[in-house]
């Protein structure tokens, strides 16, 4: 396909079919080189038509923004509601576990009845208030500056309690999950958190609606490869859970 002109038709055709698509497969289809597909998507790019992935392109922007914790909290709130309550039963025998910041981890706070005592380490305010006179629940919450968007705390401070905790499972929530990057916040500042609560973590589970698929926040928290569970919802492609899978990660879809 020499035409630049119906090759970037077809590229655009094939994009609102499929929602994305690889440069492997658009030069099996088009039958020119790499790089001159990547032009292809670079020009498209800056015409304000598509947006490059790695590897690829989408229609959708694949990279997240940091918004403030009550514009999230209206974002799929009835998948994080369905996401927190299937999440629960994921506690198991445990007696300490850490809960972190964000709108469905506040959700799973919510749904959070042990009927054994439980420690809940956590760097979210909102979690801690919401847990503080609970039955049976013990509330350590990390300290250090409080960031407003988020409600919660981050550095220093908050990185050295949890060098000196041990929890049997970390209940998190993230803002991106790209099998390439992993698993991603929009925010630089809480990544080095988001880090310790996980290195201080035996099991973790990811708390992620499906629009968090095939995006990417600005700070990289870990692998795909260091997550056991993902708990998400109805939302979330047949292909996506099987991909998962074969990486090893138990999908629980609520």
């Amino acid at each position: 396909m020499k035409n630049i002109t119906k090759r970037h038709q077809f590229i655009l055709e094939r994009l609102k079919n499929k929602g994305q698509i690889t440069i492997p497969e658009l030069i099996d289809l088009t039958q020119v080189s790499g790089v001159t597909i990547r032009k292809d998507l670079k020009f498209l790019e800056d015409k304000g038509l598509i947006f490059i992935t790695r590897g690829g392109a989408s229609l959708t922007n694949p990279y997240t923004i940091d918004r403030p914790i009550y514009e999230k909290a209206t974002i799929n709130a009835e998948q994080k509601k369905k996401i927190a309550q299937a999440a629960v039963k994921l506690i198991g025998e445990n007696d300490a576990i850490i809960i972190g910041s964000g709108t469905t981890a506040f959700e799973f706070a919510h749904y959070l009845h042990p009927i054994k005592p439980l420690t809940v380490i956590t760097p979210a305010v909102k979690v801690t208030m919401e847990l503080c006179n609970r039955p049976n629940v013990e509330v350590l919450q990390l300290g250090g500056l409080i960031r407003p968007n988020s409600s919660s705390v981050a550095g220093a401070y908050a990185e050295y309690m949890l060098e000196r905790v041990s929890s049997g499972v970390l209940f998190i929530g993230v803002d991106g999950i790209d099998f390439d990057f992993g698993f991603s916040i929009s925010n630089l500042t809480e990544a080095n958190i988001n880090q310790k609560m996980i290195d201080a973590s035996q099991i973790i589970v990811v708390l992620a609606d499906s629009s968090k698929f095939g995006k990417r926040g600005i700070g990289k928290i870990c692998d795909l490869e260091q997550v056991q569970y993902i708990v998400t919802d109805q939302g979330v492609s047949e292909n996506v859970v099987k991909e998962l899978k074969e990486r090893g990660i138990k999908v629980i879809v609520a």
